[in-house]
């Protein structure tokens, strides 16, 4: 799997040494994935008396519920539900019936973050309709939509609604729509070898305990699965745009656009639909963590460096939290990404002629061409509203980000009518229909 030279090799690993020896890990592996190929791996630390490795597997804890969002996404691409729908149209009878898809793949439901159970990670799990029947007006917390909240709950239940509308199991689902396809196969919901066990290790001693595992059941799609190193590199390959035809790449970068922030102000942690977000160093991470009794794991893709990183480890706490950071700064440092060549592509006449530069009143903003037929508006200076736009079958161009995200972009002969706004190629050209206060210039 390793592709870096042996200088960034050997810088990568010792990074990986110093985490497992200071943070005190039984065992821990890492890959880094670039241009949707594995370039290095590392473990450390011992599985059964060797050394682990790519094929190792590892519980992955809440990394299960980024991808059954995933099947979530197909059912709303192939339009069998809708995100704003209330759950009531499609698991009738519940009573949190009123809280929406989006907001439950999203932890904005207000839903509890633990179900109504005994310590369901290490406990045996109880059926879906059961964990159901149990779920009341006072398991929601906060008021929907008011803020984020996680809840393991919430991805339970999606889990049921993945299950009741393909006729199936969420897993099964997963397996044959995200898993299999992707090439996955070393992604079960139960442990197979080689496969290490999980531990506990004492806060004040070097001495570990064995922690336990059960099936979760109706919990499981909130944290069931085990996975590898191998396989949890073609998942964050798939997180930045190596889909393979699982999902379109317009609805994966929805899948990653911000919902709710955990952090407030700050905003360096939130979450989109069904993906953890993070901002660290100038990156923009997608991906998610996940923690179960013995076990660490957490998966990061940057879509716009294309670059992921994993770690998968078997310790219940204690790392920390640095590692996928700075082994992706690392990889910057000794390897810098080369940027993609420069080539000319062809371009439409009659849209060449609109780029350059155009007026929203004396506000100056260019029109750029992009690849795919796409266009490209921005203010001079950098400061103002930017969007790009993709052009629709009536003539007509939706935007695809920014403040004109979802809006309507006309091209007249004379002007652009952006959702009522007028841009000219002059600021407020007198020929062109620009409402009010449109007079002569004078000192």
């Amino acid at each position: 799997m390793t592709q870096v030279g042996h200088e960034a090799a050997r810088a990568l690993l010792r990074r990986l040494a110093v985490e497992q020896a200071e943070c005190r890990i039984p065992s821990v592996v890492a890959a880094i994935v670039r241009d949707g190929r594995p370039v290095w791996f590392g473990g450390r630390g011992s599985v059964d008396g060797a050394a682990p490795t790519a094929a190792t597997q590892y519980r992955i804890g809440s990394i299960t519920k980024s991808m059954v969002a995933v099947v979530v996404m197909r059912l709303r691409d192939e339009g069998l539900l809708d995100l704003t729908d209330p759950l009531e149209r499609h698991l009738p009878g519940t009573r949190l019936g009123h809280l929406t898809i989006a907001q439950l793949l999203s932890h904005t439901a207000g839903l509890t973050a633990e179900p109504p159970t005994a310590w369901w990670e290490r406990t045996p799990g109880i059926p879906a309709g059961e964990l159901l029947d149990r779920l009341g007006p006072g398991e929601l917390k906060h008021r929907p939509g008011r803020r984020f909240h996680y809840s393991n709950v919430g991805f339970a239940v999606l889990g049921e609604l993945v299950a009741r509308l393909r006729g199936t199991t969420w897993l099964k689902a997963l397996r044959a729509e995200v898993l299999d396809p992707l090439g996955m196969h070393a992604t079960t919901p139960r442990p197979r070898a080689p496969h290490a066990t999980g531990y506990a290790v004492h806060p004040w001693a070097d001495v570990v305990q064995a922690e336990p595992e059960h099936d979760a059941d109706a919990m499981g799609p909130a944290g069931q699965l085990w996975s590898t190193a191998h396989d949890l590199a073609r998942w964050a390959a798939f997180l930045g745009g190596e889909t393979a035809g699982v999902l379109c790449t317009q609805t994966l970068a929805e899948m990653r656009e911000p919902a709710g922030v955990e952090d407030g102000d700050t905003w360096s942690g939130g979450f989109g639909l069904g993906l953890q977000l993070a901002r660290v160093g100038g990156r923009r991470l997608a991906g998610h963590t996940g923690s179960m009794p013995g076990f660490l794991a957490t998966v990061w893709s940057d879509a716009a460096e294309g670059v992921g990183a994993l770690f998968l480890a078997n310790t219940t706490s204690g790392m920390s939290g640095t590692l996928l950071p700075d082994l992706l700064d690392l990889l910057d440092r000794h390897e810098p990404r080369l940027p993609d060549e420069w080539r000319p592509v062809p371009a439409d006449p009659g849209l060449l002629a609109l780029t350059g530069l155009w007026h929203w009143g004396p506000k100056a903003y260019t029109l750029r061409l992009l690849p795919e037929r796409g266009l490209s508006l921005e203010p001079v200076g950098g400061a103002g509203r930017a969007s790009r736009f993709v052009p629709q079958d009536d003539g007509t161009w939706l935007g695809l980000d920014g403040y004109y995200a979802g809006e309507t972009l006309r091209v007249a002969a004379d002007h652009l009518d952006l959702n009522t706004f007028i841009f000219t190629r002059t600021p407020y050209d007198p020929n062109a229909p620009v409402p009010g206060g449109a007079g002569d210039w004078h000192a």
